[in-house]
C-alpha cells in the first residue's frame, strides 16, 4: 500500500469520525465537537504528510546506498591487478 493511499484513507477516516461526532453529539456541543474533530483531521493529515516525506527520504537514501555499492563493486572489478598486487605484497 502506497503512502498516498494510506494518507487518503487516514484523512477520510478522520472526516467520517468528525461527521459522526457532529451528528451524534449534543446540539449545544455540536460545534465544539465538530471543531475538535476538524482539528484531529488536520493533525492526522499533517502526520500522514510527514510519514510520506519520511518514506520518500528513506527511498532516496536507499537509492544512494545502492549506487555507492554499485560504484564500489565497479571499482573493484576495474582494478583486479591492483588488488592482486596488494594481496601479494607487491
Amino acid at each position: 500500500m502506497t503512502s498516498s493511499i494510506l494518507r487518503k484513507m487516514l484523512v477520510a477516516g478522520a472526516a467520517v469520525a468528525a461527521m459522526s461526532v457532529a451528528a451524534c453529539g449534543d446540539k449545544d456541543k455540536g460545534a465544539d465537537a465538530a471543531n475538535t474533530a476538524a482539528d484531529a483531521a488536520n493533525t492526522a493529515s499533517m502526520a500522514a504528510n510527514t510519514a510520506a516525506a519520511a518514506t520518500s527520504d528513506a527511498a532516496g537514501a536507499a537509492a544512494n546506498a545502492s549506487g555507492a555499492a554499485a560504484n564500489a563493486a565497479g571499482a573493484m572489478a576495474a582494478t583486479p591487478d591492483a588488488a592482486a598486487n596488494t594481496a601479494a605484497g607487491k
